[in-house]
C-alpha cells in the first residue's frame, strides 16, 4: 500500500536570510490558508437540506460531544497554521465543508481563535447536502469592501448539478487592495473521466471571475484557493485556467500554482482507496509573485506549503500516514479532517 507522505521538511533558511539581510529592514508576515473542515455539520436536523446524510446526522449518540471535540480539534488546528513566521494564526483562511453560519461562529468563538477577532462570511450555497464555503478573516489585518457568490450553473444530461458556489471577498490586506476567491469543486462522483467535465466548468467560471476583476483592475492582485478535487496537472487548471508552474514564464494575465511543483515531487493533501491526491491548494495573480526580483515593497507570496503536521496523520492501521479524518465507518474517529490544511505567507517590507 502507498503511503501518503506525512511532513514536508521545509527550510526556512532562505526567508530567515531575507527577513535580516538588512538590520534596518522589518517586514510584516501575513498567513493565508485554506482548510477543507470535512463535514462541519451542527446537530440539528434542517429538514430544507439533506443534513440527514452527513456523518454527524448519522452518529446514534453522543453527537454534542462529537460536534464540540471537532470544533476544539479544527480551531486548534487554524490557530497554528502559519504561527511559526507570522506569529499569529491566519490573517485570511477560505473554509469548506461547513453546514451554515452557526458552525463558523461556534469554530471563531472556540478558546483556541476567540481572541483573534474573526469575521465571518458566509452564505448558503444551492448544494443538496447543505455544505458552503465561507471566508474567515482577522479584522485587524484585513477590511472587506465587497462580496458576493457565482455559481457555475453546471448541467449534466440536462439536469442542472446543484454544486457549491464560488464566492468572492474583495477587501484590504493592510493598505492593499486583494480579491479572494474561495472554492470547492465537484467531486469525481461516477469517476474521474465521467466527472472532469464539471469541473472544468467550475474552472471556466473562475475565468470569468477573474476578467471581471479586472475589468476594473487589470493589475489586480488575486487568489484562489480551494477543494478543487483535481490535481495541479488535471485539465482544469492546464487546459481552462492556464496555469503555470514556472515564475519565469508567468505573464502578466496568467495565474501561477505554486502547488503543481509539489504534486510533481510527490507531495499531497489527501488519500482515498491508495490514491494520493492533492486537490486543495492556492493559486495567484501574476502581481503577487516575485519573480526573482526580492522586491517586497508591496505584499508578494514568499512561499506555498502544506501543513501536514504529524498530529494531523492517522497513525495506526490500513489508513496509517493519511489525513487523521473525523468521521469513519459510521462513527467518529476523534481525528480532524481527511484534507491536510494549505497555506502561504504574503510578505511585505515595513516603510
Amino acid at each position: 500500500m502507498k503511503k501518503i507522505c506525512t511532513l514536508i521538511t521545509i527550510s526556512f533558511f532562505m526567508i530567515s536570510f531575507t527577513f535580516s539581510q538588512s538590520k534596518d529592514k522589518k517586514y510584516h508576515i501575513r498567513t493565508i490558508a485554506f482548510y477543507n473542515l470535512e463535514n462541519l455539520f451542527d446537530t440539528i436536523n434542517d429538514t430544507s437540506i439533506n443534513d440527514e446524510a452527513s456523518p454527524m446526522m448519522e452518529l446514534k449518540s453522543n453527537r454534542s460531544k462529537v460536534y464540540w471535540d471537532k470544533i476544539d480539534k479544527l480551531s486548534s488546528t487554524i490557530a497554528q497554521i502559519g504561527l511559526e513566521k507570522a506569529n499569529t494564526s491566519p490573517a485570511i483562511i477560505g473554509v469548506s465543508e461547513v453546514e451554515n453560519l452557526s458552525v463558523l461562529e461556534d469554530l471563531v468563538k472556540s478558546k483556541h481563535l476567540v481572541k483573534k477577532g474573526y469575521g465571518i462570511i458566509h452564505y448558503d450555497s444551492p448544494d443538496k447536502r447543505g455544505i458552503d464555503v465561507a471566508l474567515l478573516y482577522q479584522k485587524r489585518y484585513f477590511k472587506p469592501v465587497h462580496h458576493e457568490v457565482f455559481n457555475p450553473n453546471i448541467y449534466r444530461d440536462n439536469f442542472k448539478v446543484y454544486t457549491r458556489d464560488q464566492l468572492l471577498v474583495s477587501g484590504y490586506l493592510d493598505d492593499e487592495l486583494i480579491h479572494i476567491i474561495v472554492n470547492h469543486w465537484p467531486s469525481r462522483s461516477g469517476g474521474e473521466a465521467k466527472s472532469r467535465p464539471l469541473r472544468e466548468k467550475a474552472a471556466y467560471q473562475n475565468t470569468k471571475i477573474f476578467a471581471q476583476i479586472r475589468e476594473q483592475d487589470p493589475k489586480a492582485k488575486i487568489i484562489t484557493m480551494g477543494d478543487f478535487n483535481d490535481d495541479p496537472i488535471n485539465s482544469s487548471f492546464k487546459k481552462v485556467l492556464k496555469t503555470k508552474a514556472i515564475k519565469k514564464k508567468v505573464g502578466e494575465l496568467d495565474i501561477y500554482n505554486p502547488y503543481e511543483d509539489l504534486h510533481k515531487r510527490g507531495f499531497n493533501t489527501l488519500a482515498y482507496r491508495d490514491n494520493l491526491n492533492l486537490f486543495d491548494m492556492i493559486l495567484i495573480s501574476s502581481p503577487l509573485l516575485d519573480k526573482g526580483k526580492k522586491d517586497f515593497s508591496t505584499y508578494k507570496m514568499y512561499k506555498a506549503m502544506i501543513f501536514n503536521k504529524r498530529f494531523l496523520t492517522d497513525k495506526k492501521g490500513q489508513y496509517k500516514g493519511y489525513p487523521f479524518r473525523s468521521f469513519s465507518n459510521g462513527g467518529y474517529t476523534g481525528g480532524y479532517s481527511d484534507h491536510f490544511p494549505v497555506y502561504m505567507y504574503l510578505i511585505k517590507e515595513k516603510k
